[in-house]
């Protein structure tokens, strides 16, 4: 059996370094590894995160809150326990109806989110 090239890691949430990615939009990167990134995104209401692609598989979760994603041509109102998937390249558009928190998976990782 091959060994696993990530070690494995834990990181306290008082460790996680809050960015502003545009404004009330804070991301904390949770952990990082070989082939994924975890972050969590807190959103303020009405903040907007504007359409943009990436290469990146992004599936996430509303822990709270309820926001609105557009996701290609569809478009959903999303609460509490709700799940997506953004495909790879899909343009995808966030804005929060309620203040949000969204927990989300990046694979292959954020390598740009990997050290904050």
């Amino acid at each position: 059996m091959a060994q696993p090239s990530a070690q494995a890691r834990t990181r306290e949430y008082s460790a996680t370094n809050p960015i502003e990615m545009f404004p009330g939009v804070v991301r904390r990167t949770l952990v990082s590894g070989d082939n994924v990134t975890l972050v969590q995104i807190t959103l303020s209401p009405g903040a907007e995160v504007p359409q943009h692609t990436h290469p990146h598989e992004q599936a996430g979760t509303v822990a709270d809150g309820k926001i609105h994603i557009e996701i290609g041509d569809e478009s959903w109102d999303l609460g509490p326990g709700a799940s997506y998937l953004i495909p790879g390249d899909a343009p995808h558009y966030v804005r929060a109806v309620d203040a949000a928190t969204l927990v989300e998976v990046f694979s292959p990782p954020r390598e740009e989110f990997a050290n904050d």
